[in-house]
């Protein structure tokens, strides 16, 4: 079957020291390393914000981590990152980006946010990323990234909605758990979507 690596946002500002970051982030970079070493088909995808985004809680006056009730649902807002250009949006350092074949960026447009690798949050808008794995044959992919509970398990429910087999790489995701359990149902959601789970070592054993 072939199968397609897909890399989720490690980003500067997702990880320690980012204005955004997500606990031990980086942690999880050697065993994408390996990964992206192993699969020839693998897609990086990049949070690629403009200057007052609507998911920046300073493009609504508002402090960070408020909830938009203008948005239905209401949307939480962010502080500002991964603004397109920026240091914070580029890819970790650590991360052997020059690996992949493929680079996906989302949140680009100013008026609509982006979780998923694969529609933006309108759950309409696609991002291409769909019809590119299709035309190359792909029938299976591999997640992994940041952060298990939003952009990891947005890209895996699409991923599945979309008709792919979906193995999310449990070593080599982390999560932000802002309420306690978030990383745990975003698991059984991911899960009870048809997702399976594996850990590095054993998806390498299996090349």
């Amino acid at each position: 079957m072939e199968s397609a690596l897909i890399v989720v946002d490690i980003q500067n500002d997702f990880c320690p020291g980012g204005v955004l970051a997500v606990p031990d982030g980086d942690a999880i970079i050697p065993a994408a390393n390996s990964l992206l070493a192993a699969y020839p088909i693998s897609v990086l995808t990049q949070d690629w914000h403009p200057l007052n985004h609507c998911s920046f809680a300073s493009a609504k006056s508002l402090p960070p981590f408020s909830l938009d009730t203008s948005a239905e649902p209401p949307n939480v807002l962010w502080p500002d990152h991964c603004v397109a250009g920026t240091k914070g949006a580029d890819f970790h350092p650590a991360l052997q980006s020059w690996k992949a074949r493929f680079i996906i960026r989302k949140g680009t447009r100013k008026e609509l946010d982006s979780y998923s690798a694969f529609f933006e949050n309108d759950g309409v808008t696609p991002t291409g990323l769909s019809g590119l794995l299709s035309s190359l044959g792909i029938q299976r992919v591999l997640v992994c990234g940041l952060a298990t509970d939003y952009c990891v398990k947005a890209t895996a429910l699409d991923a599945r909605r979309v008709g792919f087999k979906v193995v999310i790489v449990e070593d080599a995701i982390k999560g932000i758990d802002a309420n306690p359990g978030d990383i745990d149902k975003a698991k059984t959601q991911m899960r009870d979507a048809g997702c399976v789970f594996a850990k590095t070592h054993e998806l390498l054993a299996k090349i």
